[in-house]
């Protein structure tokens, strides 16, 4: 029985296609496969002395061997000479050549020397130099002026003259002196000033020209804008960012900050308030901007209408931000009157020289023979002088049934009967009296009674006069229109 598919003839069909063996390659194509896998060039690098790098020094050597061979063997192509000339020629078909600077290249016609030319003894000097100087720290106008190249003489002469317009002190660090010096006789010479320009002042340019054998000042005042800077804007997500970004200058801000703060805190703002900043501003026709202090402060927090203006002894200089409501509010506690460490509370403590349990009616502040005393509040020099185991001792009235105390200094700085203001130097730390060293003794006492300084919270309200109050009122209406 045959299988069908098997070679037989049967009716059952193949399972699948049969296989059918491929030719056998020719002996060409063996030849081509084995030598297209031979590395011919191989890295002479490595592994040197073997077979592999034998081979491709055969390689390297008959490249070469053939392109020695392929050499052509053409006759080497040469120019014609050039053709002589005369000198000029030759330094005119230089300057035009294409050559390396290190050949003798330029660019250009080049006009060479010739007979009439004759060696200068000395290079002549400009007629004029045109400079800037500055000045320093701790610099005069004359030791400016003499260090940019001007002589001592004639420096005192310029410098008597600018002090004749303004005070020569007010001349700040780093005010630019333009000069010009004109032609000096000889080199052992300095050379004379021909003319000196700066700014003085914000608003006035002084310009020093020689005329003549001398000099003569001409006083040039400078066209100035004051009208007062008014930003307002809102809150947003900051006090400070949005201002700055408004254009107000970081000192106005953090001067306004600081007023509002005293009246509300500043945690409490909420990014649709409104604030309202007018300072002083000054715009020179130059171009040049000065903003001095902040005269309005203005705020809109919610329903409250918060407004603060400057006012003190002169409308618009020093003084202090005030709300035009016809009363101001102090609040607060009393600052530490010297800079040291507290060494001994107010309370029931050891004494340390009598050895028991004693009251101490003060704080005892640690500090540096001799370190400066600072006045706690405005006050009254009620006595200033030896008070037994206080040894030199001060007592200030502030009203109100306030009175401070300051013992064992060294000396006093105020004497009685005398008004002081709150930061005013009264004395000095010492050790006067019963101390074991250098410290202060500051005691409180209110309505008669003694009370601990560090919990003592200040609190006063001061009512202004009408007509202040007035002139306050009218001010912000003139300032924010």
């Amino acid at each position: 029985m045959e299988l069908a598919g098997a070679g037989g003839r049967g009716n059952g069909r193949a399972f699948g296609r049969q296989l059918v063996p491929l030719a056998e390659r020719g002996a060409l194509d063996r030849a081509r496969v084995a030598l297209a896998r031979i590395d011919w060039v191989p890295d002479l690098g490595q592994d040197i002395g073997s077979r592999t790098w034998w081979r491709g020094l055969a390689t390297c050597a008959a490249l070469c061997w053939g392109a020695w061979q392929l050499n052509p063997g053409l006759p080497a192509i040469t120019g014609d000479r050039a053709v002589p000339g005369d000198r000029a020629s030759l330094e005119e078909a230089r300057t035009q050549g294409i050559a390396p600077l290190a050949l003798g290249a330029t660019t250009g016609r080049r006009m060479a020397a010739t007979a009439l030319v004759r060696p200068l003894a000395e290079t002549p000097e400009r007629p004029q130099i045109e400079l800037s100087a500055a000045l320093a720290d701790g610099d005069t106008l004359r030791t400016a002026l003499q260090r940019a190249g001007v002589g001592g003489g004639e420096a005192g002469r310029i410098a008597g003259l600018v002090g004749d317009a303004v005070a020569l002190d007010s001349l700040k660090p780093g005010t630019v002196l333009a000069l010009t010096l004109g032609r000096r006789p000889t080199k052992f010479q300095p050379r004379p000033l021909e003319r000196l320009a700066f700014r003085a002042a914000f608003d006035l340019k002084l310009v020093v020209q020689r005329a003549g054998e001398g000099l003569v000042l001409d006083r040039q005042s400078i066209a100035i804008d004051r009208t007062p800077l008014h930003v307002t804007g809102t809150v947003g997500a900051g006090l400070y960012r949005s201002a700055r970004a408004a254009g107000v200058p970081a000192r106005v801000v953090e001067t306004y900050i600081k007023a509002i703060a005293a009246q509300l805190p500043i945690g409490q703002l909420a990014s649709d308030d409104r604030f309202d900043i007018v300072a002083d501003q000054a715009r020179a026709a130059t171009g040049e901007v000065e903003v001095g202090q902040l005269q309005y402060a203005g705020l809109a927090h919610g329903r409250r209408q918060l407004r603060l203006v400057r006012w003190g002894d002169k409308d618009g200089e020093g003084g202090q931000m005030l709300d035009p409501s016809g009363t101001i509010e102090r609040r607060g506690a009393m600052g530490m009157p010297v800079a040291g460490r507290i060494t001994s509370t107010y309370g029931m403590r050891m004494h340390p020289l009598l050895g028991f349990m004693r009251m101490h009616k003060g704080t005892d502040i640690g500090a540096p023979y001799g370190s400066p005393i600072y006045a706690a509040v405005d006050g009254v020099v009620q006595f200033a002088g030896r008070a037994g185991g206080y040894g030199n001792f001060i007592k200030l009235a502030h009203g109100g049934g306030l009175v401070t105390g300051y013992g064992h200094m060294s000396r006093f700085a105020v004497a009685q009967g005398a008004r002081v203001r709150r930061g005013q130097v009264i004395g000095y730390v010492g050790s006067t009296g019963i101390s074991t060293g250098p410290h202060l003794h500051w005691e409180v006492w209110k309505n008669g009674q003694t009370v601990n300084p560090r919990t003592l919270s200040l609190s006063s309200v001061q009512t202004l006069p009408a007509e202040t109050i007035r002139a306050m009122r009218a001010k912000i209406a003139r300032l924010i229109g």
